[in-house]
């Protein structure tokens, strides 16, 4: 299956998974991950009608970013780890980040985002399988995180995302995007703001989607399977 026919087939099982829960498929956002995947490939599903993608490594955001600038209207998200002396080199280039995790890295998106003169729109990245090797915030301890951020002037609030533990069954994974809802509808009528919700990937983005996900992660499924990273 090619890379159109492949986000045909997504599109198609996105609009079924979203009837579950009235939802249109409007009201979500489609990211095709395409983290080592070759700009000719990107390029593909660009011409296939496709605009929104999410890159987790700096240095090959910003390769395919200047590969790919005659396409103007490319929505890049970032969605992977990021290190605080990395974020002046994508804050220009990207209308959403994923993986905000520590204030230290929000002071640095806020300071970055004054100087150009915007405000940065981020997801506060929540860790929901208490999994040491993973990055995120606590849900114990989001409610003080989203305080000491919220004075942030040049950071908007938008949303959370959560990588939850890898389950075999897709089914098992609705109990990590239940939770991830729970925490995101505590919260927003304090931050008003705080509405998407960052979940599920090519296994189990129709789970995700039933739950009340926004956005959903998706890229072996649209692209295959990924070559070693050469970045």
């Amino acid at each position: 299956m090619g890379i159109k026919e492949a986000l045909e087939a997504i599109n198609n099982k996105i609009t079924k998974a979203l009837e579950k829960s009235g939802r249109k498929a409007s009201d979500i956002t489609l990211l095709a991950v395409s983290k080592q995947v070759e700009a000719a490939r990107i390029k593909e599903a660009i011409e296939s009608g496709h605009r929104s993608f999410g890159e987790n490594y700096v240095q090959e955001f910003v390769s395919k970013y200047e590969e790919l600038s005659d396409y103007k209207d490319i929505d890049w998200h970032f969605i992977g780890h990021l290190q605080k002396n990395k974020v002046k080199y994508i804050i220009d280039k990207v209308s959403l980040i994923h993986s905000l995790d520590k204030l230290s890295l929000a002071e640095e998106i806020n300071k970055r985002a004054e100087k150009l003169g915007i405000t940065m729109p981020i997801l506060v990245e929540v860790n929901l399988g208490g999994e040491a090797s993973k990055s995120g915030i606590e849900p114990s301890e989001l409610g003080s995180f989203l305080e000491q951020i919220s004075v942030l002037e040049h950071i908007k609030l938008s949303g959370l995302m959560a990588l939850p533990p890898y389950c075999e069954n897709a089914e098992d994974s609705r109990k990590y995007f239940i939770k991830l809802r729970e925490l995101r509808d505590g919260f927003n009528s304090s931050y008003t703001t705080l509405t998407e919700l960052s979940m599920g990937m090519s296994h189990d983005y129709e789970i995700a989607l039933e739950e009340g996900a926004t956005i959903v992660r998706v890229g072996t499924a649209i692209f295959g399977e990924r070559p070693k990273k050469k970045y």
